[in-house]
C-alpha cells in the first residue's frame, strides 16, 4: 500500500521533532548534575534552557522568509546540519556562559529546522487530512520525551551529561538524508522573492527576547525586582510598536493580521497559557523528585517516563475524539482535567506509593498531550493556503515563547515559593507544592478563553461541514 506523500513529510518531520524532544527532556533531568559540574544554583540553569528558547523565539521569524525565498527541504537540511554542530558545541561547554552560548546557536538552528519542517507538512497537507498528518507529527516524536528523562537519568548518573548532546548526530544524518530524497523541493516560480523586513526583525527579535530575559530574571535571588520589572515593560512597549509598523509595510516579516481569525486568535492567546502550563511539568517534576525527593537522575527519568508513556498512549484516541467532539468541549473539559492533575502533582510526597506516582505522572501526560495536540491542530483550522507561512511563523514564534515562559514561570514560582517558606538555600518539598498550586491556578483561569470559541470551531479539519 503506497504511503500518502503528507503523511510520508510528516513522519520525516517527526524525527527532528524527536531530536528536539530527546535534547530537551534529557537535559531537564540532567539539570542538577549540570548545575554541579558548573559550580551554580540549579534555578541559575534555567538560562540555558530559556537562552535556547529566546533564540528560536528571535530567529523563528526569519524562518518562514528564508524557507519562502530559497525552499523548504534546502533550508530544513542546512538547519539539521548546524543543529549537530551546536549540539557537539553544547557536550564541550566547561561553564554555564559557555553552555549558554552554544545553546543560543543551538537555538538559532532550531528556529529554522522545527518551523520549516512543520511548513513543509502543511504545504503538502489537504485540511481534510490536516488531524491525521499533525497527528503523524507528535506520534514518533513523543518517543523522544519517553526516552529523554530515562536515558538523560542513566547517563547523567552512571556517565557523563555532556553524552545527551552527542546523541544528536546519528539521528540528524538519518533525518538529513530522508529529507533531502522525500520532501518535495518547490519550483522556482512557486519561491516568494520578497524583501526582508529588517526593521520588524530588529524589534520581534529585541522585544521576544528581552521579554523572556526579564521574566527569566525574577528567578534570581541577587537581581533586584525592578530591573526584570523594567525589561518585561520595555519589551512589551517595543513589541506593541512592532504590530503597529507591521500594519503599514506590505511584507511584514510577521504579519499579526492573522490574529483576526477567530480561531487562530484563540490558539495564540489563550492557548500560549495553556502551553505555559503544560511546559512546566518537564522542567519542575524532574527537579522535584531529586532536589525535593531525593532522587538520582536515573530514578527521577524513571518516574517522569510514565508522563511521556501517558503522553504517547493518548495519541491513538487524540484523533477519534477529535473527530466526534468540537474543539470548544475538547479544550474546556481536557483543560479542567490537566488543571486538576497539575494539582494533584503538587500534593505528592517523597513517601507516596510509587505506583501512586505513576498514575498521576502517566494521567496527566495523557490530558496534556491532549490538549497540546487540539490547540496545535485547531491553529491551522481556518488558515487560507495562501496565508499558511505568515501563520505558521507567528505560531511557531508563540508556541517556543509560551513553551519557554513555562520554563521560566516554573523557575519564578518555585522562587517564590521558596521565600514564602522561609527562603533555604535548598529547595523543599514545600517549595514545590507551592509552586505547582501556582501553576494550577493559573490551568483553571485560563480556561474561560476557550469559552469565547464557536461549537462549530475547525469543523473544516474533523471532517464536518459548518452548519
Amino acid at each position: 500500500m503506497k504511503i500518502d506523500r503528507s503523511y510520508t513529510v510528516s513522519l520525516i518531520v517527526a524525527i527532528a521533532f524527536f531530536m528536539q524532544g530527546l535534547d530537551t527532556t534529557a537535559v531537564n533531568t540532567a539539570i542538577p548534575a549540570m548545575a554541579r559540574s558548573f559550580n551554580t544554583d540549579v534555578v541559575h540553569l534555567s538560562a540555558g534552557v530559556t537562552s535556547y528558547l529566546i533564540a528560536l523565539a528571535i530567529f523563528i521569524p526569519v524562518s518562514g522568509w528564508i524557507a519562502d525565498r530559497f525552499g523548504t527541504r534546502k533550508i530544513f537540511c542546512i538547519a539539521i546540519v548546524l543543529f549537530i554542530l551546536a549540539s557537539t558545541l553544547c557536550g564541550t561547554s566547561q561553564s554555564l556562559s559557555q553552555f549558554v552560548i552554544f545553546r543560543i546557536f543551538q537555538g538559532m538552528a532550531g528556529a529554522m529546522m522545527t518551523p520549516v519542517g512543520r511548513l513543509a507538512v502543511l504545504k503538502t497537507t489537504p485540511k481534510d487530512k490536516l488531524v491525521t498528518a499533525i497527528a503523524y507529527i507528535t506520534w514518533p516524536a513523543l518517543v523522544a520525551p519517553i526516552l529523554g528523562p530515562l536515558v538523560g537519568g542513566y547517563l547523567t548518573t552512571y556517565w557523563h551529561w555532556n553524552l545527551i548532546f552527542y546523541l544528536n548526530i546519528p539521528i540528524s544524518i538519518i533525518c538529513v538524508i530522508l529529507a533531502w530524497h522525500y520532501i518535495p523541493e518547490e519550483k522556482e516560480e512557486y519561491k516568494v522573492k520578497r524583501r526582508f523586513d529588517f526593521v520588524g526583525f530588529a524589534l520581534s527579535g529585541i522585544s521576544l527576547a528581552g521579554f523572556m530575559y526579564g521574566v527569566e530574571l525574577f528567578s534570581r535571588k541577587e537581581i533586584p525586582y525592578f530591573v526584570p520589572i523594567l525589561i518585561v515593560l520595555v519589551s512589551i512597549g517595543l513589541l506593541a510598536f512592532n504590530v503597529r509598523y507591521s500594519r503599514h509595510i506590505s511584507n511584514p516579516l510577521i504579519d499579526y493580521s492573522i490574529i483576526r481569525i477567530p480561531t487562530y486568535k484563540v490558539t495564540i492567546f489563550t492557548g500560549s497559557v495553556s502551553r505555559m502550563v503544560i511546559g512546566v511539568a518537564p522542567y519542575l517534576v524532574p527537579l522535584m523528585f531529586q532536589e525535593g525527593f531525593g532522587l538520582t537522575p536515573f530514578e527521577s527519568g524513571s518516574l517522569f517516563l510514565a508522563t511521556m508513556a501517558g503522553n504517547l498512549a493518548m495519541k491513538p484516541a487524540t484523533i477519534w475524539i477529535m473527530r466526534h467532539y468540537n474543539f470548544r468541549t475538547v479544550l474546556i473539559s481536557n483543560g479542567l482535567l490537566v488543571a486538576i492533575f497539575t494539582l494533584f502533582t503538587a500534593l505528592l510526597l517523597p513517601t507516596t506509593p510509587v505506583i501512586l506516582i505513576v498514575v498521576v505522572m502517566f494521567l496527566s501526560g495523557m490530558f496534556r498531550s491532549m490538549q497540546f495536540s487540539a490547540i496545535t491542530t485547531l491553529a491551522f483550522a481556518d488558515i487560507p493556503q495562501a496565508q499558511m507561512t505568515p501563520a505558521n511563523t507567528l505560531y511557531s514564534t508563540v508556541q517556543q515563547m509560551s513553551t519557554g515562559m513555562g520554563i521560566a514561570m516554573g523557575a519564578v514560582f518555585l522562587r517564590f515559593s521558596n521565600m514564602i517558606n522561609g527562603s533555604t538555600a535548598h529547595y523543599s518539598v514545600a517549595d514545590f507544592r507551592l509552586a505547582f498550586i501556582f501553576v494550577a491556578i493559573l490551568g483553571f483561569v485560563s480556561l474561560y478563553g476557550f469559552t469565547k470559541l464557536s461549537p462549530n470551531a475547525g469543523d473544516v479539519v474533523r471532517g464536518k461541514k459548518k452548519a
